[in-house]
């Protein structure tokens, strides 16, 4: 008689991993098209990799995108609260063992054997982003509602400098993104257990 496969990502798990990737295309595709309007540095990203067509189109999918990511965010830390995961996957963690995984991957001898078990790395990777995306969130308000969100602008040193920190919160998704993107492609079975769970 064969073992049932092992649980990996609960269905919770799976559809909230979904729903953030789809938020962040949208939010960024459209956030790069809102940026091209009025530039904070010396580029403008080509329209071809930019969603909404014009800036009020732009933003409306920002928004729209904005509420999915934020809804779907706190879905995904209640659940991982609730079920007691969040201390189960993402601690302890040490900066000893961040360097020594990050060493470990680079020579690349860090096993990928049980899918899972989150290495140093990932930890800290995954812990980042759910951080920038609350910076996101926050600095974003700031820029849609600058002036119902006083205190957070000030906090965040301004409307201008709240522009900077929404940009490069933006940039460190996107580094992020990517450098998700190629663990996947390194390690294939990944993807199959964030799409069927075990």
């Amino acid at each position: 008689m064969t073992k049932p496969a092992l649980t990996i990502h609960p269905a919770w798990l799976r559809a909230t991993h979904w729903l953030n990737a789809l938020a962040v295309l949208i939010m960024v595709t459209s956030g790069w098209r809102i940026y091209n309007a009025s530039p904070l540095f010396d580029f403008k990203f080509a329209k071809d990799i930019t969603l909404g067509g014009w800036l009020g189109g732009a933003i409306q999918w920002h928004f729209a995108a904005m509420w999915l990511l934020a809804a779907n965010g706190l879905l995904y830390l209640f659940c991982n609260a609730a079920t007691g995961r969040i201390v189960r996957k993402f601690f302890p963690l040490s900066p000893r063992a961040i360097v020594a995984d990050l060493l470990a991957a680079l020579r690349g001898k860090l096993a990928h054997d049980d899918l899972s078990h989150y290495n140093a790395v990932q930890r800290a990777a995954y812990l980042f982003v759910i951080v920038d995306a609350i910076v996101l969130v926050l600095s974003g308000l700031v820029l849609w509602k600058s002036v119902q969100f006083p205190m957070l602008r000030e906090l965040l040193g301004g409307y201008e400098s709240a522009r900077r920190v929404h940009f490069f919160a933006m940039a460190a998704m996107v580094a992020f993104v990517a450098v998700h993107l190629a663990m996947v492609a390194l390690v294939p079975r990944t993807l199959l257990a964030m799409i069927r769970g075990r």
